[in-house]
């Protein structure tokens, strides 16, 4: 079986997330210098803006470092009809940028809300979920999202996501019955899938082709149930460490490999390890290329 899966990395290993006053910003050239030191081809775009958003400098920033854009993440308000214009804006925004800059991948997420992020990881599907109408709502608007995308020849893959209205099992099995399975892949996300009580393992068995894209993280279990039992939101998970170098935590990432390997899986895969920088002993430069290494040595790719 030869696996010929790509390995990149992302902004959020250092910190840059798309949550306002998150951690500390580190300028964009240290973390592309230090993505491609740690021995990545590739990286994604992070919140919109941090990366230069003029195509031509964003691919010669890139490109002055060996690395390629892969994709972006961006966070669209499902449950908020209201807001469904100006996120689909946004979203073609994005879409062009990385056509133009020659990255074929769209990930879409769900919005973090509080509501959400407070039961992250402990979601009740019946009490905490969106109502039927705002899942018609979902549907619609990724449809036209991801049609949208797929005419500036930018592929869609849906990001289940902790803290968001898709973060359980049975929340992503529902979103991937309203969507259209050529339109919208499903991006795999081995942490976020076990945060919100499944095992990525069984997620490959279950959605097969349909995953485009991977996000690899590794979640320490102890912090997880630690996590749970205080009863603490998602962003305190974070910070307490709940993600961690690949290869110290519970995640079979070998099997997800190799059994994605064997439904013909050959795209990227972007590690990703959610970290708050302000905390002294968050090294991001030194576990992404431990994470790296653990890949290379023990996994194959």
């Amino acid at each position: 079986m030869s696996m010929n899966i790509k390995v990149g990395n992302a902004p959020v290993s250092w910190g840059v997330m798309e949550v306002a006053g998150w951690g500390e910003q580190i300028p964009f050239s240290k973390v592309l210098d230090e993505i491609a030191a740690a021995g990545y081809a590739g990286t994604e775009l992070g919140p919109f803006g941090y990366l230069p958003t003029d195509s031509k400098d964003l691919s010669a920033v890139l490109s002055a470092r060996g690395l390629q854009l892969v994709a972006s993440f961006v966070p669209i308000p499902l449950a908020h009809l209201d807001r469904h214009e100006a996120a689909y804006q946004e979203a073609i925004n994005v879409a062009q940028l990385l056509s133009q800059t020659g990255a074929r991948l769209i990930v879409l997420a769900d919005e973090m809300s509080e509501a959400r992020m407070a039961v992250s990881g402990r979601v009740d599907d019946s009490r905490d979920g969106m109502s039927a109408s705002q899942w018609a709502g979902a549907a619609q608007i990724l449809e036209r999202i991801t049609k949208a995308c797929s005419e500036l020849g930018v592929a869609a893959a849906f990001h289940h996501h902790s803290g968001t209205f898709v973060e359980t099992p049975k929340e992503i099995a529902r979103l991937c019955e309203s969507t259209d399975a050529d339109l919208l892949g499903l991006c795999l996300d081995t942490g976020h899938y076990f945060f919100g009580g499944g095992d990525p393992v069984d997620a490959v068995r279950l959605y097969g082709t349909r995953i485009r894209h991977l996000h690899l993280k590794d979640v320490q279990l102890p912090i997880l149930e630690g996590a749970r039992r205080d009863g603490v939101g998602f962003l305190e998970a974070v910070r307490r460490g709940v993600f961690c170098e690949l290869g110290e935590g519970v995640i079979n990432l070998k099997q997800v490999i190799q059994d994605l390997s064997a439904v013909g899986y050959s795209d990227w895969a972007i590690v990703e390890q959610d970290v708050d920088t302000r905390s002294s002993d968050v090294k991001p430069f030194e576990s992404a290329r431990r994470s790296r290494e653990y890949l290379r040595d023990v996994i194959g790719i």
